[in-house]
């Protein structure tokens, strides 16, 4: 590794006299290569802690338009934003957040053959999207490259993280194997959304990148933590890894 420059070391300060983390660690993280898909109301929050700790190359994945009404939840942008792209107000902004990032923008759809063509280049993949379709692309590319995936999810008052390894526990589709029927559940538009949700749980996914990336703790392989936002309550439900399943297990004819 490169070593930290003087400027680092007073930047990351706090982590570094962290036990757990310290000049090794900020090195790793500084090497690292994350991808967050969709830099919407969960990828704000996202990006921004990745960008403040350091993280080498940061990638965003988004083709999005900033509206006004994303403005209740997407913490990223500001008033003077609506109108762009997302993906060039997010680098603009993660920039001057931390220069020492190489911040790497994807204005993709997400089919399955762009992510196995993006995913290769990161080491740990951030789902930040608020569609099932894009969640299962996710999973299929990140089961078949052998990436993590950080997961989230947001629905008016509750939200849910996990992170969905098949190396090492259940892919995405073991927990929820069918998406579904499209309509079925409605979107945060048709139900509404609590503003601060989206930047609690994606504060934990945050934690769990940086966690994949130090190698340190206990990540949410193989549990889903849930959150009641109304009743301040969290939850974690233990998920198994179906041996059956049709992305990771018998059904895929990789096992």
């Amino acid at each position: 590794m490169g070593g930290l420059s003087d400027r680092e070391r007073r930047r990351y300060a706090r982590h570094l006299v962290l036990r757990e983390v310290g000049e090794a660690g900020q090195e790793r993280i500084k090497a690292a290569r994350v991808l967050c898909v969709g830099a919407g109301g969960l990828g704000s929050p996202f990006s921004l802690y990745l960008a403040a700790a350091g993280v080498g190359t940061l990638g965003l994945v988004d083709r999005d338009v900033l509206d006004e009404s994303n403005l209740q939840r997407q913490v990223l942008y500001g008033t003077k934003d609506l109108g762009r792209p997302k993906p060039e107000a997010a680098a603009e902004r993660l920039g001057d957040l931390n220069p020492n990032v190489k911040i790497v923008t994807h204005a993709a759809d997400l089919t399955l053959a762009e992510a196995l063509e993006i995913f290769p280049a990161y080491d740990v993949v951030a789902g930040a999207t608020d569609n099932f379709p894009s969640r299962y692309v996710i999973n299929e590319a990140c089961v078949r490259l052998g990436k993590p995936m950080v997961h989230a999810a947001i629905h008016r008052f509750e939200g849910q993280v996990s992170v969905f390894f098949a190396a090492k526990g259940p892919c995405y589709r073991c927990a929820f194997p069918d998406p579904p029927p499209p309509g079925l559940v409605p979107t945060g538009a048709e139900t509404g959304l609590l503003g601060v949700l989206p930047g609690t749980l994606g504060a934990i996914q945050a934690a769990e990148a940086l966690k994949l990336v130090l190698g340190i703790g206990e990540p949410l392989i193989g549990r889903l933590l849930v959150l009641d936002a109304l009743a301040m309550a969290f939850r974690t439900i233990r998920i198994a890894k179906d041996p059956a399943c049709d992305v990771c297990g018998s059904g895929s004819g990789r096992t």
